[in-house]
């Protein structure tokens, strides 16, 4: 196992999208560990960005990044693409975040004209930086109300790409992507389907906050650096989607145009996880779906695909519950 740097500059990102014709910005094996710094979307707003944000990598990136590494339309800076040594499609790559953190004192919501939500009632744009208080490790807002909400910092994209040349970082699906879960913190790992060789892993999108649902379209919108391990599972299920795990729950997810769609599909991917793994029929995980499942909005704002993650708790299986095949993988 070796240890990389990944530094975000303008040699080392990208914006917009995925695409399988990158240069690859580090290469990697199995089992390494990368540290990576990630910057969130400030082109779009450069000029309205207070200056003690304004790094000379940023300005360096919203300012002469090569059009060549503009790969598609959506608002993203993500670090990479990673190549990882012998990845093929059909293998499974497995993310654990080890850490993610904020490395600035501020990040950004924004209300869009004619995105999030309720976009009858603000159909306007709006930009708030907010200050986050790194020493309590906590964000007062509104600020001076007294209202103080704890950390919780993931990557809202945490993806692959596909053979599709200029993918957009917009929504979500089965490469990963604009996830948007929040439950992809510290201690959690993610299980994405390599598409292309090298699997050309990406991430960004650094949010210090966000609640289920994801509303107004921009959670707290923040520059994040992370460790990351990257493990390559050859062959090792044939997954449409990814799926997750972290201290507490199996996660599965469905990445669609409606809630509906996207709710079906989680609980379609839970029964297959639950048959899978574990010694149980599908009529059996069905009926533990509703007893014991929880499903949530992961985001209903990422157009054109929005997502529903499904939660069920590890603690109810008992340690002596086998599953059925590929235990290596979800045994730690």
């Amino acid at each position: 196992m070796s240890r990389h740097i990944l530094k975000g500059n303008i040699n080392t990102v990208h914006r917009g999208g995925f695409s399988p014709l990158l240069d690859p910005v580090l290469r990697i094996n199995s089992n390494d560990v990368v540290d990576v710094e990630t910057y969130t979307c400030y082109t779009a707003i450069f000029d309205h960005v207070p200056e003690s944000l304004k790094t000379k990598d940023i300005t360096e990136i919203c300012k002469k990044l090569p059009k060549e590494k503009e790969t598609g339309n959506g608002p993203h800076i993500l670090t990479g693409p990673i190549y990882i040594n012998d990845a093929e499609p059909g293998d499974l790559l497995e993310i654990r975040i080890l850490n993610a953190y904020p490395s600035q004192a501020m990040g950004f919501n924004k209300i869009f004209k004619g995105k999030g939500v309720l976009t009858e009632e603000f159909n306007y744009n709006k930009l708030m930086f907010i200050p986050i208080d790194l020493k309590n490790n906590n964000v007062e807002f509104p600020i001076n109300s007294g209202i103080k909400i704890p950390l919780r910092p993931f990557f809202g994209i945490l993806g692959v790409a596909t053979n599709e040349i200029n993918l957009s970082s917009y929504p979500p699906g089965s490469h990963g992507g604009n996830i948007d879960n929040r439950e992809l913190t510290k201690g959690s790992r993610i299980f994405i389907p390599v598409q292309v060789h090298g699997g050309m892993l990406s991430v960004g999108d650094g949010h210090t906050l966000q609640g289920d649902g994801e509303v107004n379209q921009t959670a707290l919108e923040t520059s994040l650096n992370g460790t990351l391990q990257i493990i390559l599972h050859k062959k090792a299920l044939n997954l449409t989607t990814p799926i997750a795990e972290s201290r507490t729950h199996w996660i599965t997810m469905g990445f669609q145009n409606t809630l509906d769609e996207a709710f079906k599909e989680a609980l379609q991917n839970m029964i297959k996880l639950l048959t899978t793994f574990y010694s149980i029929n599908k009529e059996e995980a069905y009926r533990l779906c509703s007893l014991a499942a929880n499903f949530r909005i992961t985001q209903a704002v990422n157009m054109p695909n929005k997502g529903v993650h499904g939660m069920i708790p590890k603690n109810i299986f008992p340690s002596e519950f086998s599953c059925k095949e590929n235990i290596q993988i979800w045994k730690r």
